[in-house]
């Protein structure tokens, strides 16, 4: 059964000597105890529970009775349930420094796992505080297929902080946290919970997240949730709506209704009919009239952007090219030259000689014309080096076509997965530096901010010179419209933003995440999703990754064709690479680099990879060789891991592994 603790009072210890020899039997009481274990078989048991229970409830010093739930079992004497827990023994969870009755916290089975959850280690579901008396501040009960209703005692626990009981078959509503006042992260995702969205919820301060997708919730969301910029998802909640403001007088309204319906009626007919013909008659599909005269489209003043609406910005206009001459130039669009989700690219050439590249929208929805009058709108106003130019367009016979120059090498995607790929490490490292520029521009140089939204390697474009440009921006956002709100998500899976996924908060860390798995696909050569590029424990190149760079094995991450012979010649380049990258895709969104300090990362990596191969090139006593030599004391790092245990948050395997001991070189 276990130590029994008792106050060694002298009263005490002498009256109670018969119960304690019953529970802490000799050899001849452990041969009884074998028989009373056979008895128990025929059904003789209950009545020696029964009389244990009563010896335990007479036991007034007893301060803890861990209980073996093989063997007692049923309800406990009134005075058993009253029994004070030892504070520093058996202490309940939360905050309170005091023992409480067990009795009061049916959730405080500590029988179950040892003792008290904290103490002399948490338990594997609990975190707490560090200090001498700890306090649980984190439950994860997250996927143990647990069912029954969320108890209502969780409440109970004034410091916890964040609670996980995602992913199991939970039912009944969700109970009454508020006395919780510390919480921060609920995750209640995933399971069969019912009922309406607790309006207490709004008032936890330090509520920063909130998941209560794919649940049977109803009702409608309190608007004290959607006011407040944190992460809520519940999404999946099919009877769960957003709250109406509540009209007034509706009986009046109602009633006055009633009396006039058939006149309203046959206003509304009337209103109807007309709204339909002049919506027609100026349809876009139709050929309307700055199609038909050849008049310019100007660029919108900052679109849309009420805050701004009043500042002046300076108008570029896209030129117009008439549908025949578009034909010619294309040989009626015969040469196909790439495709996406917005439509078909044509090669074609003007009668000038100058080379284009001619896109044809295939998505006639209104995503689609959406997307192609967002598109004419941003590339009539922004112009730099490395963004795709925009020659024109084509709104003519209900077609809408964008013409930009023509990129010579195709995309950086065909480059570094087609057949025939090959891109030396410095080159990789020029490209980097080109689209991050781009990117930069369009962050930092365009105001308002814009947020590019489609970041991968086919939408990075290489000239004749193999110098990166950026294209595509169909499903591009003003910072100022659209950061920090709430908007859709648009992207492509591999280069989406978990966050922005799951938050659809859109902001330029966005754009930071899909430009690291960018990099990391310059590094390995690798796609940004495989199913056999990244072992039986990974299937996207972010956590592969990060899991060998954060090991201190970056050889195992570079791709083949540049290492060796003729490959990069500072692996430090590399490594700098490879920590922007792994910045860029941080979980945490506050936590990535702005383009601006990568843009200086890459440029710092090409001077390390210029220099190395200048002092290669020249020899050892070269004055770039005692350069090398000179800039720093050369040390070497010795990181060693062994026994790497790896859980993929993809795939619930793990595996283990060692890492041999590596050296590289650091310049100080």
């Amino acid at each position: 059964m276990g130590l029994l603790l008792l106050r060694r009072d002298r009263g005490v210890r002498g009256a109670r000597d018969a119960q304690v020899q019953a529970l802490h039997p000799g050899p001849a009481g452990r041969e009884q105890a074998h028989r009373g274990h056979r008895r128990e078989r025929a059904g003789e048991v209950p009545a020696l529970r029964a009389r244990l229970l009563e010896h335990l409830a007479a036991l007034r010093a007893l301060l803890r009775v861990p209980q073996d739930q093989r063997f007692v079992q049923g309800p406990h004497p009134q005075r058993l349930r009253d029994i004070q827990v030892h504070p520093h023994r058996a202490r309940l969870p939360g905050c309170s420094r005091h023992g409480e009755p067990a009795s009061r916290y049916p959730l405080a089975d500590w029988a179950m796992e040892g003792g008290d959850p904290c103490l002399p280690s948490p338990w594997s579901w609990v975190k707490c505080t560090s200090e001498a008396q700890p306090r649980v501040i984190s439950i994860n009960l997250s996927g143990k297929n647990l069912t029954g209703n969320v108890p209502p005692e969780v409440g109970a626990l004034p410091c916890l902080a964040e609670i996980g009981l995602a992913n199991n078959m939970l039912t009944g509503p969700i109970p009454d946290l508020s006395g919780s006042s510390n919480l921060s992260i609920i995750h209640l995702e995933n399971n069969q919970l019912t009922g309406n969205v607790p309006s207490y919820l709004g008032s936890l301060l330090k509520l920063s997240e909130l998941y209560l997708q794919n649940n049977k919730l109803s009702g409608s969301v309190p608007r004290a949730l959607l006011s407040r910029s944190i992460i809520f998802n519940y999404s999946g909640n099919m009877y769960l709506g957003i709250a109406k403001q509540e009209k007034k007088h509706v009986i009046i309204i109602i009633s006055a209704l009633l009396g006039a319906s058939l006149l309203l009626a046959a206003a509304l007919c009337c209103y109807m009919l007309t709204r339909k013909t002049i919506k027609k008659d100026s349809s876009p599909e139709d050929d309307d009239d700055f199609t038909r005269k050849n008049k310019a489209l100007p660029a919108q003043k900052n679109l849309q952007n009420p805050s701004t609406r009043s500042r002046e910005i300076a108008t570029e206009t896209a030129h117009p090219y008439r549908l025949s001459e578009l034909e010619v130039a294309t040989n009626n669009f015969a040469s196909r030259i790439g495709s996406g989700g917005f439509g078909i690219v044509y090669y074609g050439k003007l009668s000038d000689g100058k080379e284009i590249a001619v896109k044809v929208p295939t998505n006639d929805s209104y995503q689609g014309k959406k997307q192609f009058t967002n598109e004419v709108s941003l590339l009539s106003r922004i112009h730099h080096r490395n963004l795709v130019a925009f020659l024109g367009y084509c709104h003519e016979d209900g077609r809408n076509i964008l013409v930009y120059e023509f990129m010579h090498n195709g995309t950086l995607k065909e480059h570094l997965h087609g057949r025939d790929k090959h891109i030396s490490w410095i080159k990789r490292l020029e490209i980097a530096e080109d689209a991050a520029k781009g990117i930069e521009y369009l962050h930092t140089g365009c105001t308002p901010s814009i947020i590019h939204r489609d970041i991968k390697t086919s939408n990075i474009l290489l000239d004749k010179q193999m110098r990166a440009k950026v294209s595509d921006f169909g499903l591009s956002k003003f910072a100022a419209e659209e950061s920090h709100a709430s908007t859709n998500v648009r992207g492509t899976l591999g280069y989406l933003d978990p966050q922005y996924y799951i938050s659809q908060q859109l902001t330029e860390k966005s754009d930071m995440y899909s430009f690291g798995i960018i990099l990391l696909e310059l590094i390995s050569g690798r796609p940004p999703i495989s199913t056999l590029s990244f072992g039986d424990h990974f299937r996207n190149i972010g956590p592969w990754a990060k899991f060998y760079y954060e090991g201190g094995d970056i050889e195992a991450i570079i791709d083949p064709s540049i290492s060796g012979a003729g490959g990069y010649q500072d692996v430090q380049s590399v490594w700098k690479i490879a920590e922007a990258a792994v910045r860029c895709i941080d979980a945490e969104p506050r936590k990535r680099p702005c383009m601006p300090e990568v843009v200086k990362e890459i440029q710092d990596a090409m001077a390390l990879e210029r220099t190395s191969s200048e002092a290669a090139r020249c020899g050892p006593f070269s004055p770039a060789a005692a350069s090398v030599r000179s800039g720093g004391t050369m040390r070497s790092h010795d990181m060693v891991m062994d026994n790497l245990l790896l859980m993929d948050d993809e795939d619930d395997s793990s595996f283990s592994g060692s890492v041999s001991k590596l050296k590289y070189p650091e310049l100080r």
